[in-house]
């Protein structure tokens, strides 16, 4: 549970914390990383942290659902306090900046060089205020009153986060790890080097007892590589090599020689002539090398000790990152393994574990183990995503951007919650299920052709009436096992009326079509949904097949 009130706040973000940043502009930062769920570079870029900013602490736009966000951010110090409706009424005055293009302009003009008039033209405020909604958001660490309360419900397109609100919804971005024994090295007879970088950070290096190494806390559960990449991936190449090597016993002296060692980070590292000392610490590299050990301790000895380097740091901070980022180079590594620490996975994750547990399991490492449930990987939402939410499945081919340039576009938004992730999952096992019945199998088969599938149904879904209510409130569809599984029948049904108008299009293109071009191509795409969803509006208008609301409703219960 977090602490909002003043000044335990203030630790919530010690890293926004700047002499020319006002501490409420720093908790509005926080509050767009961890509830709008933006990353770090976004969430700075949105908030107005100078004098002179017209009212304005913050913009949000978010372009799928057409709204412009205006923050006013405020900390107060006593938690006695309470929002009435004067911070409120300053709010509205605020939004009236932003009643029209000539308001904004004029704000822009007499704004001058305040940070309020740069953002208004990055953002295109004045070009999209036409076709997106305005609305006003107050931030404060303590509630409202009644006074606030009356006032509210006399405003529209105002709403107001208090202290209540942050702590029912906030959802960590930290793993919550089980505190561990101190381990313990006999290093008798051999010389551990050290290298000191200041008062609080140093490295040692000593040659360590396997069979020490394979009895600390933290292996059988997978908790002790939690700052690690990856987790184990089985049986690779480097894997191999190991279990070969421990399995001849006469070599064991020479290991240390053809391995390239394990990294652990711990809070602190503690040396004698005799002992090394370990407390608070992770496994920052060497994750299969220890697994290996581990899993064929029974014919470990005495002889087989491993360089181990022990860093002396917060394994949490920024440089321990870059240092598991740095020294990961034993088995191959990929953008998806960079993120597996990133703050919004983490989120994502705990959010999976407080709502869908042991029904689905969100991975964002190669490697952790597999809780019950169905597995969804950070991967495969990120694809997922990209097809539904920014309607790009021509390019789910290309993994790789998920974690790449389109990472932010992807991720980075307040829409990206357990839920989304799992209404897109449950739309695509539809989709899944319902392929046999493509008629050309090799188009069935063909990966991409479910994110295709899946960007139609988004459509679909855009032309009916209860849209707003599946992508602004997916928990309601997808939270109660109930919901889901008669929200995948809804969708089922739909999937198999595109299948039907998929089949007579493709026909009309013969057998030997490129499928794999086209579907790479955004026109072909694009113009094949709209004529499948022009059918399908077709036959829900004549009342040959029910639209996803009557459907919805008339078996909802």
């Amino acid at each position: 549970m977090i602490n909002v009130d003043y000044p335990a706040l203030l630790k919530l973000f010690p890293q926004h914390l700047a002499p020319k940043r006002s501490e409420s502009a720093s908790f509005l930062i926080w509050y767009l990383e961890n509830y709008y769920r933006l990353d770090t570079l976004e969430a700075v870029d949105s908030v107005c942290d100078q004098r002179g900013d017209k009212g304005v602490d913050g913009i949000f736009v978010n372009d799928n659902d057409q709204t412009i966000t205006i923050f006013q951010s405020r900390i107060s110090q006593s938690k006695e306090s309470s929002i009435g409706d004067t911070g409120l009424k300053e709010l509205v005055g605020t939004l009236r900046q932003f009643e029209s293009i000539d308001a904004i302009q004029n704000l822009i003009t007499t704004a001058g060089n305040a940070q309020v008039a740069t953002l208004l033209k990055r953002l295109d405020i004045i070009n999209k205020v036409a076709t997106h909604e305005v609305r006003g958001e107050y931030l404060s660490n303590i509630n409202i009153d009644r006074n606030g309360t009356a006032y509210l419900a006399t405003v529209p397109n105002l709403t107001v986060i208090g202290k209540d609100a942050l702590l029912s919804t906030y959802i960590s971005d930290t793993r919550d790890i089980p505190d561990r024994t101190v381990a313990k090295f006999d290093i008798h007879g051999f010389r551990a080097t050290e290298y000191i970088v200041d008062a609080d950070t140093k490295a040692v290096i000593a040659p360590i007892k396997a069979i020490e190494l394979v009895a600390m806390d933290g292996i059988a559960d997978q908790s002790l590589f939690a700052f690690n990449v990856r987790g184990p991936l089985g049986r690779t190449q480097v894997n191999r090599d190991i279990v070969k090597s421990i399995g001849e016993v006469r070599r064991h002296k020479l290991f240390p020689l053809f391995h390239n060692g394990i990294t652990i980070i711990a809070r602190d590292v503690q040396t004698t002539a005799d002992v090394l000392q370990a407390q608070g610490y992770f496994v920052v590299n060497g994750c299969q090398s220890l697994t290996a050990l581990y899993n064929n301790k029974d014919r470990l000895t005495d002889d087989l000790r491993v360089l181990v380097k022990f860093i002396k740091m917060d394994p949490a901070s920024k440089e321990a990152e870059l240092i598991t980022q740095f020294s990961n180079n034993q088995n191959s590594t990929r953008a998806r393994d960079f993120k597996a620490n990133n703050p919004i996975q983490i989120r994502l994750q705990n959010e999976f574990t407080k709502f869908y547990d042991g029904q689905y399991n969100y991975e964002i490492k190669r490697g952790e183990p597999e809780p019950v449930g169905t597995k969804i990987s950070n991967e495969e939402a990120g694809l997922l995503l990209r097809a539904f939410d920014l309607r790009e499945p021509w390019a789910t081919h290309r993994k790789y951007e998920v974690f790449e340039d389109k990472y932010a576009d992807i991720f980075g938004r307040p829409a990206v919650t357990a839920d989304r992730i799992v209404l897109c999952e449950v739309i695509k096992e539809a989709i899944d299920e319902a392929l046999p019945q493509i008629a050309n199998q090799l188009l069935a088969r063909y990966v991409l052709t479910r994110y295709a599938i899946l960007f139609i149904v988004r459509d679909v879904l855009e032309n009916d009436q209860m849209a707003a209510h599946i992508t602004d409130n997916p928990k309601k569809f997808v939270r109660a096992k109930g919901d889901r599984e008669h929200f995948k029948k809804c969708i089922a049904r739909i999937v198999g009326d595109l299948i039907v108008d998929l089949n007579d299009e493709v026909k009309e293109l013969g057998d030997d079509f490129d499928y794999r071009d086209k579907l790479r191509d955004a026109d072909w795409v694009k113009k094949l949904s709209t004529t499948i969803v022009a059918d399908h509006r077709k036959l829900v208008g004549r009342g040959r097949i029910p639209s996803f609301k009557d459907d919805w409703e008339s078996n909802a219960g």
